[in-house]
């Protein structure tokens, strides 16, 4: 799972620099680029696949608890 974030994040920082080098390029425009197609979709996706992992560990802390 941690394999397929680490090469979707690979590919989107070689997707900014490809926009920041281009001639008509430019920094802002690859700062976005990185972050819409990079950082929040892999955020989204680790975190609702992290959810059941997330909700067993409640359940353990509320038994431990009680």
């Amino acid at each position: 799972m941690y394999l397929v974030a680490i090469a979707w994040i690979y590919v989107a920082l070689m997707m900014a620099v490809a926009e920041a080098t281009h001639v008509n390029g430019t920094l802002l425009g690859a700062f976005f680029t990185f972050l819409l197609y990079g950082v929040l979709p892999i955020s989204i996706i680790l975190y609702i696949i992290g959810m059941p992992l997330r909700k067993k560990k409640q359940q353990l802390k509320d038994k431990s608890d009680s």
